[in-house]
């Protein structure tokens, strides 16, 4: 029986940081934004209450920074993945998925914290180095 394995390269452990990193800039980039007093108008108008500014803005800023040391990368993901679950489905309403007010850049978000759930930090990662951290927080 064929058994799939991951190559254990040098070039595998800096790709993978390289996407980890790169997914934890978008969200973060994506983050800080929101904690612009504009961004309350947006939530008004989406029927969302504007007391969860702050609750918002840190679930896309405080993961991102998780995602780009490399340290509980996987708890990261999840609150990433639940936020993009919430964008597709409550703020664009999984209407279509290209074109305007399209959801294919928030899908593509999705699956990459998801493949961070999935692969964890990697071994060119904080929790890699520091090793006393329980696996299934990596």
């Amino acid at each position: 029986m064929a058994e799939a394995t991951f190559r254990q390269s040098k070039f595998h452990d800096i790709a993978h940081m390289g996407v980890r990193v790169a997914v934890g800039v978008i969200f973060l980039a994506h983050g800080l934004p929101k904690f612009d007093p504009g961004f309350l108008d947006f939530l008004t108008n989406i029927g969302v209450p504007q007391e969860m500014q702050v609750i918002l803005a840190l679930a896309e800023t405080v993961p991102g920074i998780l995602l780009i040391a490399g340290v509980l990368t996987r708890i990261g993901g999840v609150v990433l993945s639940l936020m993009m679950m919430g964008a597709i489905f409550y703020v664009k309403k999984a209407d279509h998925l290209t074109g305007q007010g399209g959801f294919e850049i928030d899908l593509l978000l999705l699956a990459s914290a998801l493949s961070m759930i999935a692969a964890g930090p990697g071994r060119v990662s904080i929790a890699h180095i520091v090793k006393k951290l329980p696996r299934f927080l990596h």
